[in-house]
Parts: structure tokens; sequence; C-alpha cells
């Protein structure tokens, strides 16, 4: 039997994804209660030193009901003019009920596209560093009034917008809310004997299968994209829960390791295998640094600007770099500043990168996580 306590002792950054089957009524009017709830429940992991990154579905149901369009329109052009009405409505229902915990959001409206560009990806993250930086909760959903995709097919009621938005961010947990308990093994509206998987260790092609017809678009309760969302984080070392968002203090107590729900265990080799991929993949450049800097990164701490010595080669953030300390190479690492700017803020204090820059990306030059040591 898996400990959760213990699994999740280590937490620091966790993703809350909110269905639209649990942010909306019936009626197609949002539920209050529960973002209230919720926004308490994230206000405590704050208080913690957690970060928290909300994904929030339900712009369009909102904005139906608003333009009195009766029910959910088939057309892409009547659907994205109701999620256009309907985000701001939503938007407006978090800063009111995120203000009573004294929290500020900020909207962050994402297509397929800002994954798959890498220089649209990298500004992304950092946007959403800097925000939890400052305390902020950003509340994510998909842009759906100016996606070129059919709208909900690409990430499939944000099931795979939540997952990837938790693995591009790192993050250790995502916490997936929904109108059903779990993943069972047969649809539980059809058979009394459907049994809830409390743990699953892999996806292995059974489990796939209770996700129902790979050609519907929801499955099992929607249960198909959850699974796929759930592969993604295995991949990225996050662990995944699915959790009805009716149970009292489902966040927290998901968080503080309650078997509720399932629990996705995590691939415990990614980091290993991330590691091994920095530390073969092609440089693009060097960077010289001095003993102190050596040593610091030896004992697992992230590079800073001011033990940068010197940069060769012409590189962009998000290269791989070759880190070498008295003509000997000792590392790789993801840079996380280009050539250009390492030139103008190599050993300088971290307070000065923002006056000479104009900007700051990170107050390191590589993080402690992407640095792989020979």
């Amino acid at each position: 039997m898996v400990n959760r306590k213990k699994l999740f002792s280590d937490v620091e950054k966790v993703v809350v994804k909110i269905g639209t089957s649990s942010i909306s009524n019936d009626d197609g009017t949002l539920n209050h209660d529960l973002m209230d709830r919720i926004s308490y429940q994230v206000s405590e992991l704050h208080n913690m030193g957690k970060e928290v990154i909300i994904v929030s579905s339900g712009s369009i149901g909102v904005g139906v009901g608003q333009l009195n369009l009766g029910s959910k329109p088939r057309e892409i052009p009547v659907r994205q003019a109701a999620a256009a009405v309907g985000q701001s409505v939503l938007m407006q229902e978090w800063i009111k009920t995120f203000q009573k915990y004294n929290l500020n959001v900020a909207q962050i409206l994402i297509t397929y596209e800002s994954f798959s560009n890498r220089l649209t990806y990298l500004n992304l993250r950092n946007s959403i560093s800097t925000l939890l930086n400052y305390g902020v909760i950003p509340i994510i959903n998909e842009n759906d009034s100016t996606s070129v995709h059919e709208i909900e097919a690409t990430f499939g009621d944000n099931d795979k917008l939540s997952a990837m938005v938790a693995s591009k961010m790192e993050a250790d947990l995502l916490i997936m809310l929904s109108d059903i308990d779990g993943l069972y093994d047969k649809n539980p509206k059809r058979n009394h004997n459907a049994r809830l998987m409390k743990t699953v260790e892999a996806i292995t092609p059974e489990i796939e299968s209770y996700g129902g017809d790979p050609t519907s678009l929801k499955g099992v309760g929607g249960m198909r994209t959850k699974i796929e969302a759930a592969k993604i984080c295995s991949m990225s070392g996050c662990y995944m829960v699915i959790a009805n968002s009716n149970i009292d203090y489902v966040v927290s107590r998901v968080f503080n390791g309650e078997e509720i729900g399932t629990l996705f265990l995590a691939n415990q080799d990614v980091h290993k295998n991330r590691i091994r991929w920095i530390i073969l993949a092609k440089s693009s450049g060097t960077i010289d640094i001095d003993s102190g800097a050596k040593k610091a990164i030896e004992n697992h701490m992230s590079l800073l600007p001011s033990g940068v010595v010197d940069i060769t080669g012409e590189f962009d953030r998000g290269d791989i770099v070759e880190l070498k300390c008295d003509g000997e190479v000792f590392a790789k690492g993801i840079t996380d500043y280009t050539s250009d700017e390492l030139k103008q803020i190599k050993g300088k204090h971290t307070d000065m990168i923002a006056d000479i820059l104009g900007y700051k990306n990170y107050d390191h030059v590589i993080k402690k996580e992407n640095i792989g040591l020979f």
C-alpha cells in the first residue's frame, strides 16, 4: 500500500485543475461555494509556503448563460464568443473570492502554440515563475476565443492543459477535480460492481481501456483525457490525483496524504534521465566559473551570475552549456540567460541584474535541478 503522506512530504509546487462540471451549476451559473472553498484551501497551502497554480475551466458555460443562448452552441465562432464573455465573469469571481484571503490572482490564457514555440514557452514559464515569486496565484485557462483548434478537442476540458502546465512548470503534484470519484475499472453509472482504483502504478493498455472508446472525445466521464494527462505527468515526475470536488476540503486532504480518489504514481527515474540527457546533449557554448561557484554547484546549489568569469560561444535561453573551472569542464546545464545577457551580468550580484538588463528572468543563471555533474 502506498503511503501518500510520505510520498507528498516533499511537494512544493501544486497545480489544481477544476473541471467544468465542478465549477458550473446545472443552469450554467458559477458554483460560488466551490470557488470559495477552493480559494480557502489554496490560501492555506500558500501560507505554508507552497506554490499553487490553478487551471480553471468554465468560461464557455458561463458565457452561454450571459448571452442567454439557452444551450451550448456547436458553432465554433459562437462558442468562442461565449468563451470571451464568460472568461471575464470567471476571472471577476476568482478575484473576488481570493480577495477574502488577501491573495492576488493573475489571468493567463494559453493555446497549444504556447508550448510548441520554444521562445513563447520560455517567456510563459518566466511569467508564471515571477507571479509565484510575488505570491500571486496564476489562474490558467485555454484561450478558447482565439484558438485555431476545435475548442476542447486539443486539451480535453483542460485535462491535458493542466498536465502540460504541471510538466512545464516542474510541479510535484496535480490535483484534478471533477464530478467523479476517480478511475474505475468499469463505468460506475452502468455497473454497480465497478471498482475504484486507489493507485495506478503504471498506465498499461488495461488501464487505458478503462477510459472508454478512444474514438470518443469524453470516454467514461471524460476519463480518457484524464488518463492522457496522467501519462504526461508520469513522464514528468509529477504525481496526479483525480478526486471528486464535492468532498469537503478535498485539496487540503489530498495534499496531506489522505487516500482520496485515484493516485497516479510518477516516474521516479525522470530526474536521472533528465540529468543523463543534459550530460549527453551537445552543448551550445561554455561558461567559465570561479572555484567558489564550482564548490557551490558540487554542493547541489544553483549557478549565480556572481560566479561567472567568462562566456564562450553564442547560446539562447534553454540551451545546454558546458561549465568549466580552471580549464576543466566538470558539468553541463540548461541556461536561463543568453550568452549576450551573461556577458553583461557576469560577476555581478543578482540584485544588479534588473538594473543592467532592464529585466530579470531569474536570480540564477542555471537552476540546480538543471545541472549534471560529470
